[in-house]
Formats: structure tokens, sequence, C-alpha cells
């Protein structure tokens, strides 16, 4: 009896390995769980027309909190065969799913890794669960194998479980600007010239905009309030943080009428055209930092 038993022991022994999934640094992309539960279902790696499992289901809660697994640009968001589903392009080729969730958030949002996608629903299993997948549109990839702690997995014994696709780190496409500020003019552009009042041949920093004094100046895109205080050469002055590392300010206003930490949409109104601090007469002053380097607003656009 004890020697069928050991023996049965090591028959197990041999067919089943703990083998850790490829590490996630090691690949590139490395996601956060988009739910705190465990796994329902796994991923059956299988062709591009079997029938299988080509996502994971994650136990969850319906009016549970979905978060995004990495930063990217939400590249759908409504329904899939009417089931609520949203997905977010990381830049590198791949996006990630989830179903069934009710998105708070809209096609060509940008999102960053842990940032709520909207609520799980029911629909998907029946004590509710996120089916979240990984994909590049053709092929499907476990989303388990990025993560920065990858499961292990039991393999047979003398085999290797297949390798994860490499697949680059999740990236944002740089940030882009909506429009103009303000109508007006282009009166001075960014670059070198001779400041017009201290007659010192310095780099102008940003691009001057025409204006009456009093027209109201719109935020181009959305942004946050970061801040806002007076300067004795841009006069009153407003930053904007419209993330992916792009920030803008706005110079020589009257006052300012905004508070640092207030949310202001695209075409919200940040304050209006003035002449304080070193200015020769009304005009906005427009500057623009991408990654912390001065920029010319100008080329940002679009």
């Amino acid at each position: 009896m004890r020697t069928t038993v050991r023996l049965s022991l090591i028959l197990v022994a041999s067919l089943l390995l703990v083998w850790p999934a490829s590490p996630a640094s090691a690949q590139g992309l490395v996601l956060t769980p988009p739910v705190a539960g465990g796994v329902a279902r796994g991923f059956d790696d299988v062709g591009r027309f079997e029938a299988g499992h080509r996502g994971v289901d994650l136990r969850g809660s319906p009016g549970e909190t979905v978060r995004s697994a990495a930063v990217g640009v939400v590249q759908f968001a409504g329904l899939v065969a009417g089931v609520p589903t949203v997905s977010v392009d990381h830049g590198n080729g791949w996006r990630t799913t989830y179903q069934p969730v009710v998105a708070a958030v809209a096609k060509g949002d940008r999102v960053d890794a842990g940032q709520p996608l909207g609520m799980l629903t029911s629909g998907h299993c029946s004590a509710g669960c996120l089916h979240w997948g990984l994909t590049d549109g053709t092929r499907y990839a476990d989303p388990l194998s990025f993560l920065a702690a990858p499961p292990v997995r039991l393999v047979p014994h003398g085999t290797q479980p297949a390798p994860p696709p490499r697949i680059a780190e999740a990236t944002l496409p740089a940030a882009r600007l909506g429009g103009l500020p303000v109508a007006g003019r282009s009166s001075s552009p960014f670059g070198m010239r001779r400041h017009p009042i201290t007659g010192v041949w310095k780099l102008h920093d940003g691009t001057d905009i025409a204006a009456p004094c009093g027209t109201p100046i719109v935020a181009p895109s959305a942004g946050t309030v970061t801040r806002a205080y007076y300067n004795p050469a841009y006069g009153w002055r407003v930053f904007l943080d419209h993330g992916g590392g792009l920030v803008t300010a706005y110079n020589h206003l009257p006052s300012v009428s905004v508070a640092v930490g207030q949310r202001i949409e695209a075409g919200g109104r940040i304050g209006a055209v003035g002449t304080t601090g070193l200015s020769t007469g009304c005009h906005l002053h427009w500057m623009a930092w991408r990654g912390g380097r001065l920029v010319d607003p100008l080329t940002l656009g679009g």
C-alpha cells in the first residue's frame, strides 16, 4: 500500500511542475489588475479561428469600479452585441478590453494605469465577474502574463508553457491641443527677438495673440489649474496641466478668476485678455511646455 501511494506521488510530481510565468518586466508591457478579485476562469491559448476563452474572467461585484490596466487612450466605450464594453489602446499595437462595464470615460480620453474606466455590471458569470482581454486586433494574449507578479502555472513534466508575445511597454501619444485659446492674430511669434521694452535680445518664450482687453480666454484642451499668481514681468498668469507631460500658461491677464486644483474642460473660460506686467498693450502671451521643455504652443494643435 505504501509503495503504491509513493509511486503515485512520484508520478504526479513528474507530470506537474510549478512553472513561473514569464516576468512582465522582460516583456515590456506591465499591467495592473482592473479589479481586485481572483481568477474565475483562465485564458485558453488557442488558434485564431478555434473555439476558446480568449480572455480571463476576474471575480467582481456589480457596481465595483473597473480600472485601466495601463496608460493609454480609450478606443471604444459603448455596446458590443448589447454588452457594455470599454477598450483602451496602449500605444504599442495592443489594447485591453473590459466587459460588461458601464463606461465613465469616452472615446479619445487619455487614462493612466489604475484610473477608473467605469462600473462593473451583471451579466457575465453567475456570481458576477469581469471579462478582461488583451489583443492586437488579430491575436489574443493572456493579460495575466503581463502583471508585475505573474501567477505560477502547472505544466506537464518536460514541457514549458508557450511564451507570451513580445509587447512593448504602454505609451501615450503626444498630447495635443484642440485650438487657440483666444480669437486673434499672432502679433509676435515664439523665438529669438529684441524685447520691445527692455531692448534685450532674448528668447520670446511664447506666442503673443493680439486681442482687445477683456476678450475671453478659453482652454484649448481640458486641463487642471496648477498655478495662478502675479509676476512682475508676466503679470497675472494661470498654468494648466493637460496630462501627458503637456502644460500651458496664460499671461498678462487683468486678474485671476480660477483656483488652483480647478478642472477646466475644453472651451471652458480661463480668464480674459489683459496687459498686466511688462506689456505694450492688450494681448495674450501664451506659453507651453512638453515634458518640461519649452515649446511653441502653435505647434501643438490638432
